[in-house]
């Protein structure tokens, strides 16, 4: 292959009319994959999100469970210490003696009172905790099974293509090797700003194969003369011959097959 220095405008035009063929091939190859990617990328991110959210309902049940056990074991020391209360009345000395255990008493009872009403409602809250989390988990073992099944289909794909997306992308890379670093940078920023990523193309009937806006006969000369280049003032897009284009074309494709073989 000829170097970056000391090349003509029509070899350029050659070097990036093939590189464009071949990242057109690369395209094509992904988008036969189509969403798939991203799909499990959202997928994945979706099932990381819902983990957390059941982690975190599982540590807001067991604090709750937690809560309720403390309370019940607070009702039992509390009925012990009534119990106790009871047995010293019966030898109380005098009246404030007597008074002052059935305040510790009733305490005791108000204390036995406010855990039950804690209990009951930590027992709700625990019931739509449980709720939440059979939920939940019902929702993620559905978007897991999806998970599964649309890697399972990228995978496929990624299997039949991977090889030949890398071979391609190497032929790329040789191809880009060649263009002068201003020129490569000019296409590659064409490519990002159109919808189909070409960047290079033919005249097709008397109009640009990117806008289809008819190009003056003086300016299809100019393309045809391979002296400059010259881009669609309409697309951006650097134009080149029909006859060049279709020499190229014939070129690659055989170039691809040979490496994709």
């Amino acid at each position: 292959m000829a170097t970056k220095t000391e090349v003509t405008v029509e070899e350029k035009l050659r070097a990036l009319f093939d590189l464009q063929l071949v990242d057109s091939k690369v395209d094509e190859i992904r988008r036969m994959r189509g969403e798939l990617p991203l799909e499990v990328e959202d997928l994945e991110d979706e099932i990381a999100g819902l983990n957390v959210r059941l982690q975190k309902l599982n540590t807001d049940l067991e604090s709750l469970e937690h809560n309720i056990k403390a309370r019940k074991n607070l009702i039992e020391d509390a009925k012990v210490l009534i119990k106790k209360y009871n047995e010293q009345q019966k030898n109380v000395r005098n009246n404030r003696e007597f008074n002052s255990i059935t305040k510790e008493i009733e305490y005791q009872e108000l204390e036995i009172q406010l855990a039950e009403k804690h209990i009951r409602e930590y027992n709700a809250q625990s019931v739509l905790k449980k709720e939440q989390i059979a939920e939940l988990s019902e929702t993620l073992e559905a978007r897991s099974q999806h998970l599964h099944h649309k890697k399972s289909e990228l995978d496929a794909i990624m299997a039949d293509t991977e090889k030949e997306e890398e071979a391609l992308k190497n032929l790329s890379a040789k191809f880009e090797e060649v263009i002068e670093d201003r020129l490569l940078m000019a296409y590659k920023r064409i490519r990002t700003n159109v919808r189909n990523g070409l960047a290079i193309v033919s005249i097709d009937r008397g109009a640009s194969g990117g806008s289809y806006f008819t190009i003056p006969p003086q300016v299809q000369m100019e393309i045809a003369s391979r002296k400059k280049i010259i881009t669609d003032e309409h697309s951006g897009r650097i134009l080149i011959d029909p006859e060049l284009a279709a020499e190229e074309t014939a070129k690659v494709e055989e170039l691809i097959n040979g490496v994709l073989k």
